[in-house]
């Protein structure tokens, strides 16, 4: 039974769709978020929970904020996950739009363990960030995670992990069917700006204002970016609310478009992907897709 993998920017309602699959196809869904891993980071990340229902959904809420996460550990838990699942004769369904954890589950990145360094640490906390960048490029020419390379801690992590040494196994190939849900991009914006705004009125804020007064420092908000990044900003009074709502949004859409980008040189780069339209409703496009399949999902 092969998995199922929903993929594609925020705000495109991934979430949604697979959940309404895993209904009638007897699935569980893995959250492929780097964020939603955090325990207390609801409103920010998008979670909802209430949209899952009795359906069982993987990596959310399994760490406190500020513990560590990453590649390595996403492709090591999913890759325990996927046989399990399949064991309870459910269907795998891996949904989220983080390009870089979906890549290394669909080519099988052979990756190893790196554990933390304080000595490596410590010299590389005397780098400026142009110097740990150079030094990363040089361990890493051919660098995936271009992210890495704007935020000093990822930098940090990145070249520890370079030089954790060979991994131990290439994991076995995946051969999911994969699902893009995608949408016009001005009309992708406007759906932003509206989730955004839900958020604000949900108690976005108040979410933030919470963590830190249970002693998430403001140096971890700002690290897990976007959202907490720039509410982070606005409680340490950096920013106006009206400058905090405006600029969250450009974020927003940018790293959306960046999604889109990545999406497109994984199917450029051979990665089969069917493109749904996100405006009416994605779920009858997927289901003619997985009606056409010569083997077909549990029902």
């Amino acid at each position: 039974m092969n998995p199922l993998i929903i993929l594609g920017a925020t705000a495109t309602g991934k979430t949604r769709l697979a959940v309404r699959l895993a209904r009638e196809h007897h699935g569980e869904i893995i959250s492929v978020d780097s964020r939603q891993v955090y325990r207390g980071l609801d409103i920010g990340t998008g979670k909802d929970l209430e949209e899952y229902g009795a359906i069982p959904c993987h990596l959310i809420d399994i760490l406190e904020p500020g513990e560590a996460f990453n590649l390595f550990e996403f492709q090591r838990l999913t890759l325990d996950l996927l046989p399990r699942i399949r064991q309870r004769g459910c269907l795998p369904i891996l949904a989220g739009g983080t390009g870089l954890y979906l890549e290394a589950i669909i080519r099988g990145y052979p990756l190893a363990p790196a554990p933390l360094d304080p000595h490596l640490r410590e010299e590389l906390a005397r780098l400026s960030d142009a110097q740990l960048a150079a030094r990363l490029l040089t361990l890493k020419p051919e660098q995936h995670n271009t992210t890495d390379l704007e935020n000093r801690a990822r930098m940090i992590r990145a070249i520890e992990i370079a030089l954790a040494g060979p991994p131990p196994a290439t994991p076995p190939p995946l051969n999911p069917l994969i699902l893009g849900v995608r949408l016009e991009r001005s009309r992708l914006r406007e759906r932003i700006m509206q989730r955004l705004d839900a958020r604000l009125e949900n108690g976005m804020i108040e979410e933030a204002r919470g963590l830190l007064a249970k002693g998430v420092p403001h140096a971890t908000l700002i690290d897990l970016g976007l959202e907490y990044r720039f509410l982070a900003w606005h409680l340490q009074g950096e920013m106006t609310f009206a400058t905090m709502r405006e600029k969250l949004h450009q974020a927003i859409c940018q790293y959306a478009k960046r999604q889109e980008t990545w999406f497109r040189r994984m199917q450029r780069q051979g990665i089969p992907i069917h493109w749904l339209e996100a405006d009416p409703d994605p779920y009858p496009q997927a289901s003619d897709i997985i009606g056409a399949l010569p083997e077909k999902p549990l029902t």
